[in-house]
């Protein structure tokens, strides 16, 4: 599968990040995971990596968010349900008017995240640390704009986010 080269484009870009922040990492080092809607939810994270993870509903981020190498569940399945804090399928339910989506609740949020949206993950080896993982999960954010991220405080106001 093609990625499309928005996600090339940012992982070329967080190289130079990376690369400004104090570290180097090796544009081999960064596979990006692009699985168009519908697509299936993770069995594991690959050992010894990390990620950063999209999910995308058409040209619209809902979210973004990381997992360290002992955090498969968060990779893997959380994000799909409502046990876990701060989850996808918790902030659709509750906003899901916001992306125009109706009648979600806690038994099909799992199935429309799977066949509605699309997932992207950024894998890095782990030997590169929580900094770089979370440098990584910052820099993804800025350039997608997740609707579904942090308190809507937190979130800039849509004129001071350049595209």
């Amino acid at each position: 599968m093609t990625i499309p080269p928005r996600y090339d484009e940012i992982r070329s870009d967080f190289v130079r990040v990376a690369t400004l922040a104090g570290f180097s990492i090796p544009l081999s080092d960064i596979e990006v995971q692009y699985f168009p809607a519908p697509h299936k939810q993770p069995s594991s994270l690959p050992p010894k990596r990390m990620a950063v993870y999209v999910f995308m509903f058409g040209d619209r981020c809902l979210k973004v968010g990381k997992a360290g190498p002992n955090c498969a569940a968060r990779f893997c399945y959380q994000h799909y349900g409502s046990r876990a804090p701060s989850t996808l399928a918790k902030s659709l339910v509750k906003r899901q008017a916001e992306i125009e989506v109706s009648n979600l609740n806690a038994l099909n949020v799992k199935e429309w995240i799977l066949d509605n949206t699309t997932r992207v993950n950024f894998l890095i080896p782990s030997q590169y640390g929580a900094f770089a993982l979370s440098l990584l999960e910052v820099f993804v954010q800025c350039r997608l704009q997740p609707e579904f991220e942090g308190f809507a405080s937190q979130r800039a106001n849509e004129a001071f986010v350049q595209h």
